[in-house]
C-alpha cells in the first residue's frame, strides 16, 4: 500500500491543496508533497494529525476494504422466468437489496404481467425500452410506451402488464422485488 497516494487520494476527496492540508497540520508544503510522493515517511504521531485533519482514523485508513464491484454484466444479473406471468424479470445488480434502490429488466411476453404488489413505502420508476405497457396504480390506468418513463409512489396495489410484450428498466426504492 502506498500512503502517499493514498493521502493524497483522501486529500484531493476532501477538496484540500497540499498547501491548506499543511497548514492545518502545522506542516511544510514540501513535507506534505514528500510524503504523497513517498519520498519520506510520517512518524505515526504526525500520520496521525494529517489524518485527524482529513477526517479519518488510523484504524479506518488502514482497513483493507475489498474492491467494490460498479459494472456488472450478463454473467452477474440473476435471471427469474415465470410462464405463469408471461415474464421474465432479470436483477441487473446483484444484492441490490442491501442498496437504496434496485434495478430490474422487466420482459412481458405478449398477454404478460409483472406480479401485483402490495401498497408499500417507496418509489418506483421506469423506462420503457420496447413495445408499450399498461401500469395499473390503484384502480386507475396509465399507458407508456417506448421512449417514455413513468414515476409513482408505491402506496397503492401496483402491476405492469402488456397486451403485445414489452421489455423496461424498473427501479424501486427501497427495493421490493
Amino acid at each position: 500500500m502506498s500512503i502517499g497516494a493514498k493521502l493524497k487520494e483522501l486529500r484531493v476527496l476532501k477538496g484540500l491543496t497540499q498547501e491548506e492540508l499543511a497548514d492545518r497540520a502545522e506542516l511544510s508544503k514540501g513535507f506534505i508533497s514528500q510524503v504523497e510522493r513517498d519520498l519520506t515517511s510520517p512518524s505515526i504521531a504526525t500520520l496521525m494529525d494529517i489524518l485527524q485533519c482529513l477526517g479519518t482514523t488510523i484504524g479506518e485508513f488502514f482497513a483493507e476494504t475489498a474492491d467494490e464491484q460498479i459494472v456488472f454484466g450478463k454473467n452477474d444479473f440473476f435471471i427469474k422466468e415465470d410462464g405463469e406471468l408471461k415474464n421474465t424479470v432479470k436483477w441487473i445488480v446483484p444484492n441490490a437489496q442491501k442498496n437504496c434502490m434496485e434495478p430490474i429488466l422487466l420482459t412481458l411476453e405478449a398477454g404478460g404481467a409483472s406480479c401485483p404488489d402490495s401498497p408499500h413505502e417507496g418509489e418506483e420508476f421506469g423506462y420503457v425500452l420496447s413495445g408499450s405497457i399498461a401500469i395499473h396504480l390503484g384502480n386507475r390506468v396509465f399507458k407508456a410506451k417506448k421512449g417514455e418513463s413513468f414515476y409513482f409512489t408505491s402506496d397503492k396495489t401496483h402491476y405492469i402488464e402488456s397486451r403485445s410484450g414489452a421489455s423496461l428498466l424498473w427501479v424501486s426504492s427501497p427495493p421490493s422485488f
